[in-house]
């Protein structure tokens, strides 16, 4: 078999194994030859030999025999500085054990997206604190809080974030061991390590890492011994004042299941909220795909009120909005059409309908008590100074303006009070609303902020 030969080889073996697979385990050989019925590899270290032998050692074989070489063993040699022994796979090799080896050659980090940089981060006021938190942890100095955690809920940007830091800590210290991950594939290194009784190659990798980047951190929570397991890498590389940071969907304090010693642990560094985009936010991130899109599109015209209109109707996921605009490109694209408010109502008629705003009676209470500057327990409770019970009638009025909470549903909520309680208060706040310029401005005020 020649290289050209093993060249036309790659492809189907990438098309067998996947992508992924093939990236980090095949890719990296270098065919050296075949003599004597040997294949020789050249693998940059005894770790990937080993492994390459034991998972995909017989479906080379398979492969390089069926495509007529006569091939009956194959070896992986490393470089000569190398402390470890070649491994081999053939029908007359056992397999060899496990070397222990750099994590960086073992721990291949999950593939980053090019179009999540720093570059490409819109920064507003519900990202600011984030924004900067990440920037100065990927410039890889001293480290000044550890761990970081991001959270936020869905498509607010904490991957982009983590996939930022990872792209900076690379160019800018292309020596450091950086690890970034999801917490679904730690559990599964750590259970594969578990099967295979390889705890100690586990651990000692795992610890070896300069920063280690976990993604999505609750889905460890309410596994026992992968917290158990995390709580002790985490303290092994704080110890070696290695940088961690972590991401979420809420605050660790907030994650069901989750220990509490590890949820102390992480709230032991810097904790950043990534909050709901607001308008503007929302605005010039389209504005910043327009760009994109113009380039890609540049027959197609775009009304300047259809980026207002998508800014204000999706309003909960930067993904979506940004598919939205995708779509909306394309489709115009293909009908020939330019783009309006009627085109974009037309394209966009299900993430229009999904993206309506679901406002909930916690979240109506919650705004009310931080307007009017009281406790939540104060708000629902049962005191009747008017201190308190104006607001009360106000977050009343919301909760049957905003909502599809019938009155005895909504009473409930309110210290289990009577329906006729809630529409007392909701004829009150209609009465007051005529006559009362301040609680006119304070309604539209607070509808504002929850439709937002």
């Amino acid at each position: 078999m020649t290289k050209d030969q093993w060249g036309a080889l790659q492809q189907d073996l990438k098309e067998s194994i996947g992508a992924s697979n093939y990236k980090n385990w095949i890719e990296p050989l270098g065919f050296e030859g075949l003599e004597n019925g040997v294949a020789t590899f050249a693998v940059p270290t005894s770790f990937l030999g080993n492994y390459v032998s034991r998972n995909y050692g017989d479906l080379l074989l398979y492969k390089m025999t069926s495509s007529g070489a006569s091939v009956r063993r194959i070896e992986f040699t490393v470089p000569a500085n190398t402390a470890a022994r070649p491994a081999s796979t053939g029908q007359s090799q056992s397999t060899p054990q496990m070397m222990h080896t750099p994590a960086s050659d073992v721990l291949p980090s999950a593939p980053l997206d090019k179009r999540f940089t720093f570059d490409a981060f819109v920064v507003g006021k519900p990202n600011e604190l984030a924004h900067a938190a990440a920037r100065r942890v990927a410039e890889g100095g001293e480290v000044t809080f550890n761990p970081l955690f991001l959270y936020g809920g869905v498509g607010l940007g904490k991957t982009h974030l983590m996939h930022a830091i990872a792209w900076e800590l690379q160019t800018r210290h292309p020596h450091l061991n950086v690890l970034y991950l999801s917490a679904e594939q730690f559990m599964y290194r750590f259970v594969q390590a578990l099967r295979d009784r390889k705890m100690m190659d586990f651990k000692e990798l795992f610890r070896s890492v300069d920063v280690l980047m976990v993604d999505d951190v609750q889905f460890i929570a309410g596994k026992d011994s992968t917290q158990e397991e995390f709580f002790h890498t985490f303290n092994a590389l704080v110890d070696q004042n290695k940088q961690i940071i972590i991401s979420a969907d809420r605050a660790p304090g907030e994650i069901k299941d989750l220990e509490s010693r590890i949820a102390s642990r992480l709230q032991s560094g810097l904790v950043v909220d990534l909050h709901p985009t607001d308008f503007e936010l929302r605005l010039g991130i389209l504005h910043s795909k327009l760009a994109t899109h113009r380039a890609t599109y540049p027959e197609l015209e775009i009304e300047g009120k259809v980026l207002e209109f998508l800014a204000h109707r999706i309003s909960t996921n930067v993904r979506v909005l940004e598919g939205a605009l995708t779509r909306l490109f394309a489709f115009a694209s293909l009908v020939g059409r330019p783009i309006n408010l009627e085109l974009t109502q037309d394209c966009l008629a299900d993430i229009l309908r999904a993206s309506e705003r679901k406002i909930t009676i916690e979240e109506i209470q919650r705004k009310v008590a931080e307007h009017y500057n009281i406790r939540l327990s104060e708000l629902v409770g049962p005191k009747r100074l008017r201190v308190f019970a104006r607001p009360r009638q106000v977050a009343m009025y919301l909760c049957k303006q905003l909502t599809s909470r019938s009155l005895p549903e909504i009473g409930r909520h309110f210290g289990k009070r009577d329906h006729t309680t809630v529409m007392h208060g909701v004829r009150r706040i209609e009465e007051l609303k005529t006559q009362d310029g301040q609680i006119a401005e304070d309604i539209e005020m607070l509808r504002r902020a929850l439709e937002a």
